[in-house]
């Protein structure tokens, strides 16, 4: 039997299925108030930031998230709308020259039933994609690997994301 190295995944293992208290502080709220290295941000804007998502599904899977507490996209202003749309596409360019990647999934999950892990703060997904990046592993063993440390690849990215 091969064994896969994924320290990341050890949060589900630690926290288990519970669902985060009803007076914690909304991780995204959080996560700016934090060094960069500490909050894993690649970039600050003036209305949104980039951060790795700590449960990626494929390495280098970025989020980008207004710093308002708003928990859908219709409710963004039009600074907000414009600045994700420009930190997302500017993401896009970075993955692809740092990592190589063949294409992205980019997507906003609205509310818990449509799968928003964290459904009160607005949060676009990016995830990286390359041919052959599926295989069994996610459906078998119920784990996705990840090759590289999330916050080596954050500092990769960040040194990345002003070299134009």
């Amino acid at each position: 039997m091969q064994r896969t190295w994924v320290p990341h995944r050890m949060t589900y293992v630690t926290s288990g299925d519970e669902r985060r208290e009803p007076d914690a502080e909304c991780p995204f709220c959080a996560v700016p108030k934090k060094t960069d290295a500490e909050g894993l941000i690649v970039a600050r804007g003036e209305f949104a930031y980039v951060v790795m998502n700590l449960y990626p599904y494929n390495s280098g899977h970025l989020l980008v998230c207004p710093y308002r507490h708003i928990p859908t996209y219709d409710l963004a202003n039009d600074e907000e709308v414009l600045e994700i749309a420009h930190l997302t596409q500017r993401a896009m360019r970075v993955l692809e020259r740092v990592s190589n990647t063949a294409g992205c999934n980019i997507g906003m999950n609205q509310g818990e039933v449509a799968g928003a892990g964290v459904a009160g703060h607005l949060h676009q997904h990016i995830v990286p994609r390359w041919f052959g990046d599926s295989n069994f592993l996610p459906i078998i063993g119920k784990t996705k690997p990840v090759p590289q440390l999330l916050g080596d690849l954050r500092q990769l990215l960040a040194d990345a994301w002003f070299a134009d």
